[in-house]
């Protein structure tokens, strides 16, 4: 050992210098090396097991020994310039407020990461919260890394960030209006993860994937990702369809045209064979009495059928669709139900389906619907209606064939 000593002192001065660094770096990587596959390995079991938070977060406070060691053996170093020994020390007692800081933002990411554990954490999502305590968190660890870099009290810089308080104002703008409304979302139940939202100003439409501090994440059904800024949920208007989803049912509201020239009165012949639908059983008696009453009373000694109360093809239509859709298993029989005439256009008589599904699973939605509207399509016929359709190039040519035709004839 004193023979190590003697030839270390035989050096020059450089080398001495350059010999003590190299020791000072083995014995930070050394360390740290200890520490984290070693002490961290050991303390792994007895860690969250589910979560890599809890471990980077570990990870990044293990830094502050190798970081320490350096801050405190620059000193020991032989024939080190004393700017240099301030600087390294500086610099390491730096990195220490850093690396602690770090391991604090880890540590909030594993309570969020716990909290979201929990099932009611999608309507009360504490993530905006996490941000803005990180944010606070590095503003200090940045003050106190220039307070340490340039040697003086972190008073000092606070006093003058108040001639900056507009300046500061300028830039956490976003971050201001961000935190206010992420504050209002979360009390009043205004948005939770997995909830489809509407929001054709930022053309969004699709289930919330993420809600943080300045932006909610919506997964379009396209696969498309759309990015809103949080106070623009809180600025402008957004529908959510989570209402619908707890409702456990949702609307059909469809209409289709009647051709109008098709309305008309039923003779008793078209009645007769209207008897054949099981579902206008119950409608057929009760109309055709109390026509027949009305007809007795009002129309006593008067012949004119044209005075007279009769059943319209238009109208049994409507009643067999509502007898349709009560008997339909999968329409929901506890909420509005009905089919309604809309007023005349040029284009025909609107008559509106107005029903819920007993399901709120799109896919199965969609098939509902045109199962229901396949059947009304094909069925009208049977009541001597027509569903009005423009004529296209096939129907004039056709028409221009028959006129043809008949000339030649």
């Amino acid at each position: 050992m004193e023979q190590l000593s003697q030839l270390f002192a035989e050096q020059p001065p450089w080398a001495q210098s350059l010999i003590g660094l190299a020791l000072l770096a083995l014995l930070a990587i050394a360390v740290n090396f200890i520490i984290k596959h070693v002490l961290l390995k050991a303390a792994a079991p007895f860690l969250d097991t589910r979560s890599q938070t809890a471990d980077k977060a570990a990870a990044r406070l293990a830094n502050i020994v190798p970081a320490w060691i350096i801050s405190r053996g620059i000193v020991a170093v032989p024939h080190m310039p004393v700017q240099v020994v301030t600087v390294v020390t500086n610099v390491a007692t730096a990195f220490i407020v850093l690396s602690v800081a770090m391991a604090m933002s880890g540590g909030l990411n594993y309570v969020d990461e716990l909290y979201r554990r929990r099932p009611d954490s999608n309507s009360r999502p504490i993530k905006g919260y996490i941000q803005v305590l990180k944010i606070a968190i590095y503003c200090a660890a940045a003050i106190l890394m220039v307070a340490v870099l340039i040697e003086q009290s972190p008073l000092l810089l606070l006093s003058g960030l108040g001639a900056m308080a507009a300046v500061l104002l300028l830039v956490f703008k976003d971050t201001i209006l961000s935190l206010v409304a992420s504050i209002q979302l979360t009390s009043n139940d205004m948005l939770r993860v997995g909830d489809w939202i509407e929001m054709p100003s930022m053309n969004a439409d699709g289930d919330v994937i993420d809600i943080a501090l300045h932006t909610v994440k919506v997964q379009n059904f396209d696969k498309t990702i759309t990015t809103i800024p949080t106070y623009k949920l809180i600025a402008e208007s957004f529908r959510n369809w989570r209402g619908m989803r707890e409702a456990g049912g949702r609307r059909i509201k469809r209409a289709f045209q009647i051709d109008q020239n098709s309305i008309r009165f039923m003779g008793e012949d078209e009645i007769k064979q209207l008897h054949r639908f099981h579902l206008l059983d119950d409608y057929l008696a009760r109309k055709e009495e109390e026509i027949r009453k009305w007809n007795e009373t009002e129309l006593a000694g008067d012949s004119d059928a044209v005075n007279s109360r009769r059943i319209t093809n238009i109208g049994t239509l409507r009643a067999y669709l509502i007898a349709y859709l009560k008997s339909h298993g999968r329409v929901t029989q506890n909420m509005t139900l009905l089919v309604r005439q809309l007023p005349p256009t040029p284009q025909g008589l609107p008559l509106q389906v107005y029903c819920f599904t007993n399901t709120t699973n799109w896919g199965e939605y969609e098939g509902i619907q045109s199962d229901i509207f396949d059947h009304i399509l094909a069925i009208l016929p049977e009541f001597g209606l027509r569903v009005f359709q423009e004529p296209s190039g096939l129907d004039l040519k056709e028409l221009g064939s028959r006129a043809a035709d008949r000339e030649t004839a």
